[in-house]
């Protein structure tokens, strides 16, 4: 490893794909169940990759090839290896819902005072760790690694990958009941970073308002409480911070030292965003980031990429909060439109996925909570939904050519539904309608 690592000092460009080779970097011949990237390691040479490594000795071309065992192994070996060189705080970020938020207002509050490496994007799972580990510069102060699992034990091996020293549950939510095998099986796969962080003397973050958590981290010796309270004060323990408003957008104060509590207006939308504000908080807090930078950091952070994103297009407003859905997310999104001060609101849902024997209770669950939200219209995408209401279209190119027929003015529309349904694409029909 220390001859690879070696070689990943003078060549520290990581790709995996053929298609993206730039002069200098290494090319990591991972292998999938439809493509064999040992077939792409003398394209990746020609094309001006410094190295292949590859784990099938028939590819062996010459000296710019490194042959390994395994080369995912390898890879995560190597991100290891380096991020042993780092003596800092890195942080793990899981959760069934809001991990991503949570971990972008995180990383601008940490960001605002200190050098600070995070997960880009969703690169939250056995290769994307290793890849934004490896990416991590040598004056990194600070790093957020988002952890994503859909089974139990993937939560385990990352923490062997990244071997955080701080970490948090956002949530214990119904996402991916079918791999995680229902709600335990969610709250067993989920806290196996507190049990990392319980054997290796690590600093637990735990708010206090979401149910499961407190019971999960009994094993953890260094503990961080926090929760909404009513009134912020500097001297609390746990931290406390207080939600002035959710309406149309989270409005919350916390407590310093020497002055009196510090207001945060943020641009994010409904109750549940109230728990990532909080995090980032608490976190900016106890990594002594001064409160006004905390304060702007939050205040200017945008909502992108499909997540809780308000879009005016002419005299309609869109929710778009289509990145993905579970039955908590979904509810959540549900329990926000129906407060949200608007006189003609139509919720348009798509179907959830990877529920398992769960998918059809929760899927009725779901209408039922829509129905009952005196909205103008209920509209459902996905086979998932037959015959669960009026309005149910197959895809979301069914319900373009509905929509484009319609006239709507001055209505409010959720957007709400797993990622591979594609509820975004809607917005491509409302630069007709209006």
């Amino acid at each position: 490893m220390e001859r690879l690592y070696d070689i990943f000092l003078k060549h520290p460009l990581i790709t995996t794909d053929s298609r993206k080779i730039k002069p200098g970097c290494l090319f990591f011949a991972l292998k999938g169940e439809r493509f064999n990237g040992n077939e792409y390691a003398s394209e990746a040479i020609n094309q001006g990759a410094a190295f292949a490594i590859i784990d099938d000795a028939k590819y062996k071309l010459g000296n710019q090839y490194i042959l390994v065992e395994n080369v995912l192994q390898t890879l995560q070996e190597l991100s290891t290896y380096h991020r042993r060189q780092f003596h800092i705080p890195i942080i793990a970020i899981t959760g069934s819902n809001g991990k991503t938020t949570t971990k972008e207002l995180i990383s601008a509050v940490l960001s605002s005072h200190y050098r600070t490496h995070f997960t880009k994007g969703n690169f939250n799972n056995h290769i994307g760790v290793p890849l934004t580990l490896l990416a991590m510069p040598m004056d990194t102060e600070v790093a957020i690694i988002e952890m994503g699992a859909n089974h139990q034990g993937e939560i385990a091996a990352l923490c062997e990958i990244a071997e955080p020293t701080h970490g948090l549950i956002t949530n214990i939510g119904k996402a991916h009941l079918e791999g995680f095998g229902g709600i335990e099986g969610v709250k067993k796969g989920k806290s196996e970073l507190y049990r990392y962080l319980a054997s290796n003397n690590g600093v637990a973050f735990i708010n206090q308002d979401e149910p499961f958590l407190e019971a999960l981290v009994t094993g953890v010796k260094w503990k961080i409480f926090y929760k909404k309270g009513d009134v912020p004060h500097a001297d609390s323990i746990p931290f406390e911070i207080q939600l002035l408003s959710d309406q149309p957008f989270i409005k919350a104060a916390f407590a310093t030292d020497h002055h009196s509590p510090v207001v945060i207006e943020s641009q994010l939308i409904g109750r549940h965003n109230f728990n990532n504000i909080m995090t980032a908080v608490v976190l900016g807090t106890y990594f002594k980031v001064p409160d006004q930078k905390i304060k702007s950091s939050i205040e200017h952070y945008v909502p992108s990429d499909n997540r809780s994103q308000i879009i005016k297009v002419g005299t309609n407003t869109f929710i778009l909060d289509a990145y993905n859905a579970n039955p908590t997310s979904m509810q959540n999104a549900l329990l926000f439109f129906e407060k949200m001060d608007a006189t003609k609101k139509v919720a348009i849902l798509g179907a959830m996925k990877e529920l398992g024997d769960c998918s059809k209770a929760e899927h009725q669950s779901i209408v039922d909570q829509a129905m009952a939200g005196g909205y103008e219209q209920v509209v459902l995408i996905g086979n998932e939904y037959l015959g669960k209401g009026e309005m149910v279209f197959e895809n979301v190119n069914l319900l373009k050519e509905w929509f484009v027929k319609q006239n709507f003015r001055d209505t409010h529309f959720l957007l709400k539904g797993s990622r591979s349904i594609g509820l975004e694409k809607l917005m491509d029909a409302t630069k007709i309608t209006d």
